[in-house]
């Protein structure tokens, strides 16, 4: 039995739900704690596949300055940590979407971070190994 449901049997008036941000936690029934704790862990997994991208787009960008090699790999460079900026954002809209559903009872919504991810490293990979290509061929 949890802790509100004995709140109730016993008569015990149960505080009021301060938690933030209140889109999320003032509405619907609270969820099996289970399924939360799993929407946050992947909300931080989102948060660490960005995190991941800002310290690539760092690491090439000082790997290009002292190399000496040309502005292409800063423009990579900028471009990963834009993205891992956005996936950090996609994480905390995600998880505030499907912390609704689960408090709503409602079907979670499809993920549309991951099929952006997928592109974005497929065009990456390509773009990169073109360069390194080119740059290995003299072209």
């Amino acid at each position: 039995m949890g802790r509100d449901e004995q709140d109730v049997q016993s008569g015990v008036e149960a505080p009021a739900d301060t938690r933030r941000p209140r889109s999320v936690y003032g509405v619907g029934t609270e969820p099996d704690a289970r399924f939360s704790l799993a929407n946050e862990r992947t909300a931080l997994a989102w948060v660490r596949t960005g995190l991941g991208l800002v310290a690539g787009g760092v690491a090439l960008t000082s790997f290009a300055t002292f190399a000496d090699m040309p502005g292409v790999l800063d423009v990579v460079a900028g471009v990963a940590c834009l993205a891992g900026a956005g996936f950090a954002g996609y994480a905390l809209v995600a998880w505030r979407r499907n912390e609704r559903a689960l408090r709503l009872r409602r079907r979670l919504p499809a993920p549309s971070g991951l099929p952006v991810l997928v592109v974005g490293v497929v065009i990456l990979a390509l773009l990169l190994a073109g360069y390194a290509v080119g740059s290995a061929t003299g072209s």
